[in-house]
């Protein structure tokens, strides 16, 4: 085995993370681990790659036991992890971000052909010139995976890698997993989609609560099977919420151009959202659909064109580490700076004041509301794994009542349980007179989701036809086809 990690324990304080966990990846193998938010699955990893030290249990490489005091330790030993969240130096350029993970000179014009011909050996393209700072969250991913690769790695640790990409980008990605796999490499994949494991996987461990409940070749599992391993029982979909009809228009665009990073953007964009409807939005990275939301949402003036847009709005980053939340600061603190001073704890004219006392119990009820896992109101943000962080950024969104709700990849990281809650939270904050609008990447969330759909392609934004399916609205985000092309 290249990797195994044997007998793994892992507590934060009271909460137990991992319960002897055994996981091991072969040459030649992808390995996919499932499990619900918080349920270790990055825990774990963040063992394997030398960034926690297990409390009990041992890690071998080769067969030999290793211990490993840092990343830099692990990717000595050709272990490579490709994070949830980016781990770039924001002041640095893409080609000295890889230069640094991966131990290479920086001597500017060498580096750059070499990192122009390892971006294009694995079809991800990315400027090496660009400031970390200024990538968009799937690049900030994509500079992420091209970094672990740089570094030679035999065994690549793969977290929620497809979260913010393109179907064609994961496509390629993956195409790249089954070559490194056949070249001899092993891959630990963490993933909430069923569809993914079951199609690239050759060997499936799902953790629940910490520990393993089932560990099986992809062939003796279905995804039935799993998907009552991740949760321990049946999936629990919310009944649909009555839509409301004919409500006022709460969202009019015109005209609209806003500027992206680098010139790109919004070129054109005219719509309308009514109260009670869930528009979504699709389109690949780059496109204007970011634009489009920001400046909906109030976070990004126009440039040009009409904008009209109802209060309260309450806006869901799909970079939660950045822009959701503060990760140093405790679930209270987040929750009181993003619902604002019209929240029933803040009081006072003028001078304002905050009810702690108050914020934090309705904190307390927020989190058991929508399952936010965590070792109290009082923890910090950051302790939180990555979908529980996504589920408070919902909860705190939906606490300001808006009547205009913005969200990008809403459901990023999340498992199946949690996406169903929040595709059932958006419908009812639509059916109680919410515009609702949503981008995302997974072009069958945006079908399940959508009352309309929204194409952005080449920073022109126009409507879907009704009843579009997959294929067509794929053709169309690539600019291969209009609404009325067959």
């Amino acid at each position: 085995m290249l990797l195994t990690l044997t007998g793994i324990s892992k507590s934060f304080g009271a909460v137990q993370a991992l319960r002897d966990v055994d996981l091991a990846v072969a040459a030649g193998e992808v390995h996919a681990v499932l499990g619900e938010n918080g349920a270790g699955k990055s825990t774990l990893m963040h063992i394997a790659d030398g960034l926690l030290p297990p409390d009990t249990g041992t890690v071998a490489v080769d067969g030999r036991p290793v211990r490993f005091r840092s990343a830099r330790d692990a990717r000595g030993h050709g272990i490579g992890m490709v994070h949830q969240h980016s781990t770039a130096v924001p002041a640095f350029s893409v080609m000295e971000n890889i230069a640094l993970a991966a131990g290479w000179a920086v001597a500017p014009t060498r580096l750059r052909r070499r990192v122009e011909a390892l971006t294009e050996r694995l079809a991800l393209p990315l400027d090496p010139s660009l400031p970390a700072s200024t990538l968009s969250v799937s690049l900030k991913q994509r500079l992420e995976i091209i970094k672990a690769l740089a570094a030679e790695a035999r065994v690549l640790l793969l977290d929620e890698p497809t979260a913010v990409l393109a179907p064609a980008e994961s496509e390629e990605l993956f195409r790249f997993v089954r070559r490194f796999t056949q070249g001899g490499g092993g891959v630990a994949l963490i993933t909430h989609k069923l569809e993914e494991a079951l199609a690239v996987a050759d060997r499936i461990t799902v953790l629940r609560r910490g520990a393993v409940v089932l560990s099986s070749p992809r062939s003796e599992v279905t995804a039935e099977g799993l998907t009552t391993a991740m949760i321990g029982g049946s999936l629990v979909v919310a009944p649909p919420a009555v839509p409301l009809r004919d409500g006022p228009v709460l969202v009019q665009c015109e005209g609209l151009e806003v500027r992206g990073d680098g010139g790109r953007g919004l070129r054109q964009a005219s719509c309308t959202i009514r109260g009670g409807e869930l528009v979504a939005v699709a389109g690949v990275e780059g496109n204007g659909q970011r634009e489009l939301l920001r400046a909906v949402a109030g976070l990004t003036r126009p440039f040009r064109g009409l904008l009209e847009v109802a209060r309260p709005v309450a806006f869901v980053p799909e970079d939660r580490t950045t822009e959701g939340l503060i990760p140093s600061m405790t679930l209270t603190e987040n929750v009181v700076l993003g619902v604002g001073r019209a929240a029933s704890w803040v009081t006072g004219r003028g001078v304002r004041r905050v009810d702690w006392s108050a914020a934090r119990q309705r904190t307390a009820e927020l989190a058991d509301r929508f399952d936010v896992r965590s070792d109290g109101t009082e923890a910090t943000a950051g302790s939180l794994s990555g979908g529980n962080q996504q589920k408070l950024l919902v909860a705190r969104a939906l606490e300001r009542r808006p009547r205009v709700l913005v969200a990008e990849n809403p459901t990023r990281g999340l498992d199946l349980q949690a996406t169903a809650e929040v595709h059932g939270r958006l419908h009812a904050a639509a059916a109680a007179g919410a515009a609702v609008l949503v981008y995302s990447n997974d072009l069958d969330e945006v079908l399940v989701l959508g009352d309309r759909v929204l194409v952005a392609a080449g920073g022109v934004i126009t409507e879907a036809p009704a009843g579009i399916d997959r294929v067509r609205l794929g053709a169309m985000i690539l600019g291969q086809g209009g609404p009325d092309a067959e």
